[in-house]
């Protein structure tokens, strides 16, 4: 096909779409080919299965969460959000 070493998986799009577009694309499909680690079984088997959809390798478990990142950045500012309210929240 070609020598990719420098543009990667990006490479199928040869000289069409522009540099900065293709750059993008390289770092979503980065994201969305990593392995991540699992919240059940804490080994890096969590892979992408589909847009939103998690799969672990290992246990099985199947999680939804953003669309190339286990959890999104919606998601991790909510959960800080919750983790800061709940420190100031005392039971009676």
């Amino acid at each position: 096909m070609g020598r990719t070493r420098k543009v990667k998986s990006t490479g199928r799009f040869g000289a069409r779409y522009g540099a900065g577009v293709r750059k993008k694309v390289l770092a979503v499909e980065v994201r969305k080919k990593k392995k991540y680690i699992c919240p059940r079984c804490n080994k890096r088997a969590l892979r992408w299965r589909a847009i939103g959809i998690w799969e672990c390798e290992a246990c099985g478990l199947k999680i939804a969460g953003g669309a190339w990142d286990p959890i999104s950045s919606v998601g991790k500012r909510t959960i800080m959000t919750i983790r800061r309210l709940s420190k100031g929240i005392k039971s009676v």
